[in-house]
């Protein structure tokens, strides 16, 4: 394995970056690095900010993993 590989860091697992929180028309969230774009079919719901704090809006916003329950 090359040096750069050993030292990549997959950015959605980087603490150090920025992130939003997004959701789609099923109301499904996702933790998205701010630092690339905003696939289609998603719209931006809190950030930029911390990859802690985008996990607390998440939290605190998502009220069931399955788009067929209702909350």
């Amino acid at each position: 394995m090359s040096q750069l590989q050993e030292n990549y860091l997959n950015p959605f697992d980087n603490e150090q970056l920025p992130f939003q929180v997004l959701k789609n028309q099923h109301d499904e969230y996702s933790l998205w690095p701010a630092t690339h774009p905003v696939p289609q079919g998603w719209d931006s719901q809190f950030g930029p900010d911390s990859r802690g704090a985008c996990i607390d809006y998440v939290e605190k916003h998502w009220h069931s993993i399955n788009p067929f329950q209702q909350a």
